[in-house]
């Protein structure tokens, strides 16, 4: 089964652009909506639009198995499964109107449904990629089971376009919740992590925790009986179910764009506790994902952040370029044995560096 949206296949154009690329050695940007361009280092390259290469070539509600261009509108894709009776699993955000598939993949960015359901990489089943010489190439399928070129596939997922031009994507699908219904609870922050470490070992229904502003945040999802007892039994406020969508595309005050401090985005192992950091009348965090993922705003040093968060496990990423955030870098810097694992990836795919050079680490 496949849909009723545009579609136009830009293959071969595309791929006839990557050929001359390399063969000149001409540095180019991966272009879908630039929703998600703070989501690493600027890239100085020729723009290669994947905007009209979309579509969805292929899809079974049956199976819970989409096929999908990367060019393709990410809303117009949940739009096609909504009428379907069904979602993404991992509640990718979209950041702007123009988010496309491929953006979605690249850049592995998850919604407050990840810990619940998974990860935009645990959806991947296969892709399909132009390579330098300019061929499209297949990996993976459109079951779990195959596992023939699998990881292959979602080594494209976070890579951020550096390794190859991603140009289909197939996911598997879930089914929309039968019932909804999200919880306000003022608590401490310290009350809440320890709700949170017992209800995780209980079977509730949350698919979405976030501590803010002085109070814990739930959204209940499943059957709606299950929905209605859990909710009865944890109680607190009502909460509009927007809170999510708004969070999940950082609209909430806590994002503003007016604010001066950087924006840094902590993922965690569960059940950390509170960072070490150096008290601030300046800092301030959001728990999201029950707490593996902790957005902080503060000026503090990004030495003092990242060294904080390695020693608990986790790692910082600093949203925004070097030129808006003085000397720092995205993404955390790579132990040198795991650098050369990347180094050697990059050399083998992309020899002459054409392919969003620059875009997670200057050396890439």
């Amino acid at each position: 089964m496949t849909d009723t949206l545009p579609s136009h296949d830009a293959t071969q154009e595309l791929a006839e652009r990557i050929r001359a690329a390399d063969a000149s050695g001409t540095p180019l940007r991966i272009v879908g909506g630039d929703t998600k361009a703070r989501q690493g280092r600027r890239v100085a390259g020729e723009p290669l639009a994947t905007g009209g290469h979309r579509g969805i070539t292929y899809y079974d509600p049956v199976e819970l198995i989409v096929s999908v261009r990367s060019g393709t509108p990410l809303a117009d894709l949940e739009a096609v499964l909504a009428e379907q009776g069904q979602m993404l699993g991992c509640e990718p955000p979209h950041l702007g109107d123009d988010a496309t598939v491929g953006g979605m993949v690249a850049t592995g960015l998850s919604g407050p449904r990840r810990p619940w359901a998974g990860s935009v990489r645990d959806f991947v089943l296969g892709t399909r990629v132009i390579n330098r010489e300019g061929v499209e190439q297949r990996f993976g399928g459109q079951v779990m089971k195959n596992v023939a070129g699998y990881d292959l596939s979602r080594l494209m997922v976070g890579a951020q376009g550096t390794l190859g031009l991603l140009t289909e994507v197939t996911l598997k699908v879930l089914p929309l919740p039968g019932a909804s219904r999200s919880l306000h609870l003022d608590m401490p922050l310290a009350e809440a992590m320890e709700k949170l470490a017992e209800w995780g070992r209980k079977p509730l229904p949350i698919t979405a925790a976030a501590w803010l502003d002085g109070a814990l945040h739930l959204r209940l999802e499943g059957g709606p009986s299950s929905v209605a007892t859990c909710a009865e039994r944890l109680g607190g406020d009502a909460l509009d179910e927007r809170f999510w969508t708004a969070l999940r595309e950082q609209r909430l005050a806590f994002f503003s764009e007016d604010d001066p401090r950087p924006l840094w985005r902590l993922s965690m192992p569960h059940h950390t506790p509170t960072l070490a950091l150096p008290t601030t009348t300046d800092s301030e965090l959001l728990y999201d994902w029950a707490g593996t993922q902790r957005w902080l705003r503060s000026l503090l040093p990004a030495e003092t952040i990242r060294e904080a968060t390695a020693r608990a496990g986790g790692h910082a990423t600093c949203l925004g370029h070097p030129e808006g955030q003085g000397d720092v870098e995205p993404f955390a810097p790579l132990d040198p044995v795991v650098a050369k694992y990347h180094q050697n990836l990059k050399r083998e795919l992309d020899p002459n560096g054409i392919f969003n050079p620059g875009r997670l680490y200057a050396e890439f």
